[in-house]
């Protein structure tokens, strides 16, 4: 649904929607941290997901690939998958390690966050609270916490 990620996501402070629902809709994260990134969808998939380019206005953008699969009747999987921009301008050889040591696991916990925030809300029917499952260095106020 539109928004959804105010009430789902625990780095989100706001989600404005600027165009919805849609392979061309176009919304905004507005991070704890105070960042604002542009999300603009290029495939939507009817009931299963979406494709997007997410970044900072006028910046590098990343990949991010959303699918919902069902496991049975009562239950279904959400996985995010990202392919960040850092690094980019590198040669292969050379950001693979940065990224193995510094990016991956840091991204591994911010969505496995996310996909919490999503499990919290459609479990409780109640907004998760902000970091819930702890800070988050990239996109966490600094000094904040969980409340």
């Amino acid at each position: 649904m539109p928004g959804n990620l105010e009430i789902c996501h625990p780095f989100c402070v706001k989600n404005p929607v600027h165009v919805w629902p849609g392979p061309d809709s176009r919304d905004e994260v507005h991070y704890l941290n105070g960042w604002i990134y542009e999300r603009r969808f290029c495939r939507w998939i009817d009931g299963t997901g979406y494709d997007l380019e997410i970044g900072k206005a006028g910046g590098s953008q990343s990949w991010v690939s959303w699918r919902i699969s069902p496991v049975d009747e009562r239950r279904c999987t959400l996985r995010i998958t990202v392919y960040p921009h850092v690094f980019q301008n590198l040669p292969v050889a050379i950001r693979w390690l940065p990224y193995l040591v510094r990016v991956r696991p840091m991204l591994k916990s911010y969505l496995d966050s996310v996909i919490k925030g999503f499990a919290w809300y459609l479990a409780r029917g109640e907004p998760v609270p902000r970091n819930q499952f702890g800070r988050h260095p990239w996109f966490s106020a600094p000094g904040s916490t969980a409340r």
